[in-house]
């Protein structure tokens, strides 16, 4: 059992003392059943010889882990249904932290991703599994990936948009995301300044960035955050680089795996 995460997540850590002879039996809570969830796979991977865990992004639950048993058979009802990025009406049951899919749906309306458009969607899905903590549910996170996978099969500069609406959105539903309307000192930011945005202690005005320095953008960049214009962010390289110097700070310095991929590929 020590091996199995579908055991030791239904098992807890809470140890269980013995019936007494003649006691009366526990009624056995029903298990917790969602019915026909909308959702998104973000990730799966292979549980014992024939089944998968997989995690979805649901609208009204969060992020859920499932495990689909028997999924890698050929005659399962989940094969080829639970590829990243796909869209399903899922129903599962389940107190536990992992619980049991017992139907997914496939419900279309995607149009496939390719090349860097698929690396920039797997990294949408690494963000949410690294970020977005189990049964948090943020309905307008789900909306907005939905959002930006549509807007990533299109063409650019939507998709450059898309991305960087997305992790201005994903830092405010986590919480996480400074005012860009004011200083930590209440007065409203301002076109003709520069501020750093500390991620511990808010914005803070500054005469001019050293150089090298991180967390450092001008007026007009704070402004275009604070009213999420898209295209404006997308074309400000420090916008970009703010969004992902705050997600590396709560990232706590561990790497994401699609930056490097990206990296690599665009460097050959």
């Amino acid at each position: 059992m020590n091996g199995d995460p579908v055991a030791r997540a239904a098992a807890g850590s809470t140890a269980v003392a013995p019936r007494r002879a003649g006691a009366p039996r526990a009624r056995r809570a029903p298990d917790a059943r969602v019915e026909l969830q909308p959702a998104f796979v973000l990730h799966s991977y292979p549980w014992r010889e024939t089944s998968l865990i997989v995690d979805l992004l649901s609208r009204d639950h969060g992020r859920v882990a499932v495990v689909a048993r028997g999924a890698k058979r050929p005659t399962s009802q989940f094969r080829g249904l639970l590829g990243a990025f796909s869209p399903l009406s899922a129903t599962w049951s389940g107190r536990a932290e992992i619980k049991t899919l017992i139907r997914a749906e496939w419900v279309g309306g995607l149009v496939p991703l390719r090349g860097d458009r698929l690396l920039e969607a797997f990294y949408l899905n690494e963000l949410l599994v690294r970020l977005l903590a189990r049964g948090d549910p943020h309905e307008e996170i789900f909306f907005a990936y939905a959002r930006t996978l549509r807007e990533l099969s299109l063409e650019a500069p939507r998709g450059e948009q898309a991305l960087r609406g997305f992790e201005l959105d994903l830092l405010r539903a986590i919480g996480v995301a400074p005012s860009f309307e004011h200083g930590s000192d209440g007065a409203p930011t301002v076109a003709d300044a520069w501020y750093r945005v500390d991620p511990e202690h808010g914005v803070q005005r500054i005469a001019e960035p050293q150089p090298g320095a991180e967390y450092c953008v001008r007026g007009p960049v704070m402004q275009a955050l604070a009213r999420r214009d898209l295209a404006a962010m997308a074309a400000a390289p420090e916008a970009r680089a703010l969004l992902r110097q705050l997600i590396g700070y709560h990232l706590r310095g561990r790497p994401l795996n699609t930056h490097r991929i990206l990296a690599d590929l665009r460097r050959i």
